[in-house]
């Protein structure tokens, strides 16, 4: 049943969106909104959690880096945030090819919460209000507003929940159990009842968050000091890199061992994980130390990071030993671990249990298909991270805002970005985990690389209204600059002078037997346009606020050409499948030789093109070929 408040009163307020939670989807939903010219209110549970890191205390990371690069190309604001408030920033995978390079910063986690609140707050038609939203308000299919616990109505054109891992949340360690969110905050407990008298298929997850300790209580000398890069790359293309090199904190790399291991399996019995305490469906990809000794029996020792909290606590987070084990078990494992040995915990570690959705039931806007005006993002989506998080929340927002223009939803499909994969993947696959964002999930990912994020989707937030002229300028000469400096390289040739040879000696490259262009030369693995300036006689002096980018980008494009040209092939057979639309009222029915799970499978998740058909479990390439000769003879 829905909650029904003892008393019950009609806010005179006008809005045009409410977004309710101010995670970090909430936030970027709220903020593209109200950017676009709409008036948002945003319910929190609490308006100090804001933009809360509640586990682990970093931005990015290995596909993660990619999804906040193309948020900041988009016009979000995660990216400028995180380069205010780091402590830490390193590329990953530099030592593998530019399609998986990406960046992960550890954030200063209050700092961070502070400056995403103080964007919130000075961002005009943005208003934040401390509340649970405990119904929504829904007439002949169409969102109306929404109904807080205090009994408050709200009207509104449409709703955007964000409501994080905050439904009915339970956080369980032991034989502990309560019924809080995050951290210890309020739960919300009565909006799922709600979705559910509306027909929303709703799932139980779980996920989970180490300890953290005390850094007075931690002997470094006995772990692996780990260092930030020499020269940070910021997430934002808007950041000036020279204002983000910093005197950087460290992080720290220890590991369990088999003392470890065998406390933990001496106490599986007592792991809610274990004992069935705990009902919920955790993460594959991001498991408690509990599941790793007990799947990877084989492995002697485990990573274990030790990450700063702040510039201004002494908390640490234990990165590699999330747990449910009892507290007694915890303070026990965790100091078998060498450097830990007298560690104090400051919060234990613990699994939290909470209400999503299964995203089959969205359009790839994010819009539930039948309640017209209702979105979704983040966690509640049955995804799990910030970065995925907030990625869902920016498209929810932005297409929210233009279903009340009256225009086209902005839908990327798998070709163009890491979020168009991360949506499509939510809405198409059946899935009873966590989703988490992978590089090996995007099948075009030479061309999805973190660094030409705002080549492929500037100009879309230029079009949605997210990014301002100046910025779109900026990335039209960017774009110039390079396509000449490439086109110059192919046709600027040297021959085998003696100076051109020992610049090739000093490099360990083979000698030139015969002229050579210019690009040829920066197409070898041990060579770049950096190391080819001496010879190279006609070469410009390029913008300094520009340079780095275009380097750097003229450089992959030779180098990876040929690779680049195939993918780019790829593409143009996928566009095929994604350019051919499917009728909203299609009648999977009439389709004569369709399976039947084809047809149930097509009626239950209504797809857009073929190609997002084709990626729908239950139906095969058989179903693809009939649908395509039905729609070209009745479809025309």
């Amino acid at each position: 049943m829905r909650y029904s408040a003892n008393s019950v009163w009609e806010n005179k307020d006008k809005y045009d969106v409410v977004v309710i939670g101010a995670g970090h989807a909430g936030c970027e939903a709220a903020l593209a909104t109200a950017r676009l010219g709409f008036q948002t209110l945003v319910f929190t549970v609490s308006v100090d959690s804001i933009a809360m890191m509640p586990c682990n205390p970093n931005i990015g990371g290995s596909s993660k880096g990619h999804l906040v690069r193309e948020l900041d190309a988009l016009g979000g604001e995660m990216g400028k945030v995180i380069d205010r408030t780091f402590i830490q920033s390193k590329m990953l995978n530099k030592s593998k090819g530019p399609a998986v390079h990406s960046l992960r910063a550890q954030a200063d986690k209050a700092v961070y919460s502070r400056t995403m609140r103080r964007v919130l707050e000075a961002q005009e038609n943005l208003e934040i209000k401390q509340g649970e939203v405990a119904n929504l308000l829904v007439e002949d299919g169409k969102i109306t507003g929404v109904q807080t616990f205090s009994g408050a109505t709200y009207h509104c054109k449409a709703v955007i929940i964000c409501s994080g891992t905050y439904l009915k949340a339970r956080c369980i360690y032991g034989d502990v159990s309560q019924y809080t969110g995050p951290n210890g905050l309020q739960a919300a407990n009565h909006l799922t009842d709600c979705l559910k008298e509306l027909g929303i298929k709703m799932y139980r997850f779980k996920t989970g968050t180490p300890a953290r300790v005390d850094r007075k209580t931690v002997d470094f000398s006995k772990m692996e000091e780990q260092f930030g890069d020499e020269r940070v790359v910021p997430f934002s293309f808007t950041t000036n890199p020279d204002d983000v090199q910093i005197d950087q904190a460290s992080c720290w790399l220890t590991y369990t061992n088999e003392t470890t291991h065998d406390i933990i399996r001496a106490n599986l019995d007592r792991s809610p994980l274990y004992s069935g305490m705990i009902e919920g469906t955790g993460p594959r990809y991001c498991p408690s130390i509990e599941d790793k000794v007990v799947k990877f029996a084989d492995k002697k020792r485990h990573q274990v990071f030790l990450e700063p909290e702040g510039l201004e606590t002494d908390e640490m987070y234990i990165g590699g030993m999330s747990s449910s084990l009892p507290e007694d078990v915890q303070y026990a494992m965790y100091r078998s671990v060498p450097g830990l040995e007298h560690v104090k915990i400051v919060r234990n570690a613990y699994a939290i249990e909470y209400d999503c959705i299964d995203a089959r039931q969205l359009k790839p806007s994010l819009e539930f298909r039948n309640i017209s005006g209702l979105f979704s993002a983040g966690q509640f989506n049955g995804s799990s991270g910030y970065e995925e998080a907030a990625a869902q929340g920016l498209i929810a927002g932005i297409n929210a805002a233009r279903k009340l223009q009256g225009r086209e939803s902005l839908v990327l499909d798998r070709s163009e970005a890491y979020i168009g994969v991360l949506i499509d993947d939510l809405v198409t696959k059946e899935s009873h985990e966590p989703y988490r964002m992978m590089t090996s999930r995007a099948e075009y990912r030479l061309l999805l690389r973190q660094d030409n994020a705002d080549q492929r989707l500037t100009k879309k937030g230029y079009e949605v209204g997210l990014i301002s002229q100046e910025r779109y300028d900026r990335l039209k000469e960017k774009e110039r600059l390079i396509e000449s400096e490439i086109e110059r390289l192919k046709n600027a040739y040297v021959g085998t002078s003696e100076k051109v040879q020992e610049l090739l000696e000093s490099y360990e490259s083979t000698p030139l037997n015969s002229g050579s262009s210019l690009a040829e030369l920066i197409r070898r693995p041990e060579l770049s346009y950096e190391a080819v300036a001496d010879i190279d006689v006609t070469r410009p002096k390029l913008p300094e606020d520009l340079a780095e980018e275009v380097i750097g980008q003229v450089d992959i494009s030779l180098k990876y050409d040929g690779y680049i040209q195939r993918q780019k092939r790829q593409v143009e057979q996928f566009k095929k499948m994604e350019n051919k639309k499917i009728p909203e009222d299609m009648d999977y029915d009439a389709v004569n030789s369709l399976r039947i799970e084809a047809v149930q499978k097509l009626k239950e998740y209504r797809p857009v093109s073929i190609g997002q058909a084709s990626r729908i479990s239950g139906v095969s390439p058989a179903d693809i070929s009939v649908l395509l000769v039905y729609l070209s003879g009745n479809h025309r």
